[in-house]
């Protein structure tokens, strides 16, 4: 049996300078064009904004048909600064008092403890709407906790990703069997204010779509992160380094979407025989690097597997550095340069060439060897040797 401590904590009072008049929450009429005649947010970290935000600024809901809920003082204070005219709620049963959409913008953790709330307050006469609806952007959760838990019947599991806090965001989402297509429809324009949505019938897809689109971004950022240290361990700047990096991602982004290639056609047309794209390519494949990503994406939806996750992560990252230092040795190797750069090189100097003889115009020996990153990037501070990368497998098989 959940603790008196813990069944109230979502209904003690705000301190006095932030309490308001229970008539101030409900009273507004809600405007016609709300999705909703009432939204109630428990929780207010970085999702619920992202969600309030386009919701206001697309006029999809008025800010006084919405109503936020959070055991932190100074969040709903930060809310309230945000967005203007919104109204909260000093405790879970009266922030969903007569409200049509209860969105669950908690951690998974507190679920359990929202739930005896909303089911303590469902018991009270008039406490919960008997057409409410839930709708949970909590990761792992399945619908079933949420109809046992709290009572309400009509529920809508989904799982955004983090660029939907800049509207940019991919949700997958589903629901019970009684909530009509009306009111899907009304979901629907909800998620789909900060980004793409995608309906699947089966729950068990939202599960999936957690290892692919739901922790997906971490894997690009991985990506970014390694390109564009590559980049600063050649010499870039990391302003530069980093710019080049962001536009090449979203521009090949973009091309992929516009053009509806698949992407094996986009790399073959960006991979000249024995260039410098192959070299990288070849790298990559060497490192196993489908095989790597593949296992992370699996490894991420399994909380038992967090160990190998983080070390498939790092392994990744290595792959990638590899690749791109080939890339480049490549490059130079075309253009009749000494290649001999970036990690496990030394930068070889030919008897009787211009480096050890020096150039005619009185160019030094150190001068003409800048040209060219002979420093190895300091791979002591990543703690590990791109050697690990063949020892992958071997460390993972044992």
């Amino acid at each position: 049996m959940m603790s008196n401590k813990i069944l109230s904590f979502a209904s003690r009072r705000m301190p006095h300078q932030w309490y308001k008049p229970t008539s101030h929450f409900f009273s507004t009429t809600p405007n016609p064009s709300d999705i909703f005649s009432k939204i109630t947010f428990l929780g207010t970290g970085k999702m619920a904004q992202a969600m309030m935000s386009p919701l206001i600024n697309h006029n999809l809901q008025s800010p006084s048909s919405i109503t936020a809920y959070d055991v932190s003082d100074s969040a709903l204070q930060r809310v309230e600064k945000l967005f203007p005219g919104i109204n909260t709620a000093s405790s879970i049963s009266e922030a969903v008092n007569d409200s049509q959409l209860i969105v669950y913008a908690v951690k998974p953790q507190n679920v359990d403890k929202v739930n005896a709330e909303i089911w303590k307050a469902k018991a009270e006469v008039g406490g919960v709407r008997d057409d409410a609806t839930i709708l949970s952007v909590a990761a792992g959760k399945p619908i079933e906790t949420f109809v046992m838990g709290s009572g309400i019947e009509r529920v809508a599991r989904s799982m955004p990703n983090t660029p939907a806090q800049i509207g940019a965001g991919v949700t997958v989402w589903s629901c019970t069997d009684n909530i009509d297509a009306n009111d899907r429809k009304k979901i629907k324009r909800v998620l789909d204010s900060f980004g793409k949505t995608v309906f699947v019938d089966d729950e068990s897809f939202i599960d999936m779509s957690t290892s692919i689109s739901g922790s997906g971004p971490a894997y690009i950022f991985l990506l970014m992160e390694a390109m564009i240290d590559a980049g600063v361990h050649m010499g870039f700047s990391r302003e530069t380094a980093t710019t080049l990096v962001h536009h090449t991602l979203l521009g090949s982004t973009k091309f992929a979407m516009e053009t509806g290639e698949h992407p094996a056609v986009l790399r073959n047309s960006v991979t000249s025989p024995a260039g410098t794209t192959a070299s990288a390519i070849y790298e990559l494949e060497n490192g196993k690097f489908r095989t790597v990503i593949k296992d992370v994406s699996l490894n991420s939806s399994c909380s038992q597997c967090s160990l190998e996750y983080v070390d498939l992560m790092f392994i990744t990252k290595l792959i990638v550095l590899k690749a791109i230092w080939a890339c480049y040795r490549r490059s130079l190797e075309m253009g009749g340069q000494n290649s001999q750069v970036g990690p496990g090189r030394q930068h070889i100097v030919v008897m009787g060439s211009e480096d050890s003889m020096g150039s005619n115009n009185g160019t030094s020996n150190n001068a003409q060897k800048s040209k060219h990153h002979p420093v190895e990037p300091p791979m002591s501070e990543m703690k590990r040797d791109f050697d690990e990368i063949e020892l992958g497998n071997g460390r993972k098989a044992a």
